[in-house]
């Protein structure tokens, strides 16, 4: 859902410092400045989410929706999406309990790569007028949600049918306009074989692909 999207972005948003933030103009400032700084916060967990999007593949095509890996990308505890962080302050835990240690965030793989290729293709605009949803890379993010949205309506159930051949066809078309987002993103196409890897999906120091 929309409401749900918008909290993984805010959980995402609120792991950079202010600095960061105001360097990156909101994800609204100019090409050369936003860019960059975008493809080292997301380029990990979109290539990671790509990964095991792709992974999961041969899983949809035999039809079994049942199939622990394509459960697991659904999975709204699938994934820590921000790790636990240790609250002392100089080394010194100020807190009446005496545990500093935080709580980690778990969401969807699904969710995750949702919220990363939304704030990645936000990124690619040449001035701060153009609003998110007029841009090729948001666009594309978006079709690609709407078939996995669905996707996932019939894979989420008690139930999952044995041979679900509209699911099969919601991946397919996903397929497709990921191919296309991730060119529009400066990213290698699916059939590249560039992501039979695992990615770090932690903030890089680097803009470059991994």
């Amino acid at each position: 859902s929309t409401l749900g999207l918008m909290g993984v972005i805010a959980s995402t948003t609120a792991l950079f410092a202010p600095e960061e933030a105001l360097a990156s103009g909101g994800a609204t400032a100019g090409k050369y400045t936003t860019i960059p700084i975008a493809k080292r916060r997301y380029y990990g967990r979109v290539q990671q989410a790509v990964h095991e999007y792709l992974e999961m593949g041969p899983a949809v095509i035999q039809g079994d929706m049942s199939a622990p890996i394509i459960q697991t990308f659904f999975d709204i505890e699938g994934v820590v999406v921000v790790p636990a962080r240790n609250q002392a302050i100089n080394g010194q835990c100020t807190k009446k309990d005496g545990i500093c240690k935080g709580a980690e965030i778990r969401d969807s793989r699904w969710n995750d790569m949702k919220a990363s290729m939304y704030l990645l293709g936000n990124a690619f605009r040449i001035n701060q007028q153009k609003a998110p949803d007029n841009l090729p890379t948001v666009r594309a993010a978006k079709a690609f949600f709407k078939e996995i949205d669905a996707m996932e309506k019939l894979v989420k159930v008690k139930n999952p049918k044995k041979m679900d051949k509209d699911a099969i066809k919601r991946y397919a078309a996903g397929l497709d306009i990921l191919d296309t987002y991730l060119d529009l993103v400066e990213l290698p196409p699916i059939d590249s074989g560039h992501y039979e890897q695992e990615f770090d999906t932690l903030v890089g120091t680097s803009a470059r692909i991994t």
